[in-house]
């Protein structure tokens, strides 16, 4: 088993555990040079708001997408744009990605911006 292989399994486990509260998803995805964060409906099947460094907003701040400042300013957005829709509780959905450094960064910025998970 290869290093993403690992990651795919350890994300579907967590996505069943989701799927039977019928929660809505915070979804997390990284890669080397962007984050993004999603949120995804109890059903799984309609994104509802999304945020990344991908964003005009975002890039004009940030030099570099891929490091744990940019993070916290996704975070930040993800969690404003939540509450704008009425979403004050979220299950955080990793993806099999490590509870660590730019993961973390965007999760303790959802936290402080009045996001519960």
């Amino acid at each position: 088993m290869n290093k993403k292989e690992a990651r795919v399994r350890r994300a579907r486990k967590t996505r069943a555990r989701i799927a039977e509260q019928r929660a809505t998803r915070l979804v997390v995805s990284r890669s080397n040079c962007h984050i993004y964060a999603q949120i995804v409906a109890p059903t799984g099947d309609k994104v509802l708001a999304s945020a990344s460094t991908l964003e005009a907003d975002v890039r004009k701040d940030v030099k570099n997408g891929g490091n744990k400042a940019a993070a916290a300013i996704v975070g930040k957005r993800i969690a404003d744009k939540a509450k704008a829709l009425g979403i004050e509780a979220v299950a955080f959905d990793r993806s099999g990605f490590r509870y660590h450094g730019r993961v973390q960064a965007l999760a303790e910025a959802a936290r402080e911006a009045g996001l519960k998970f």
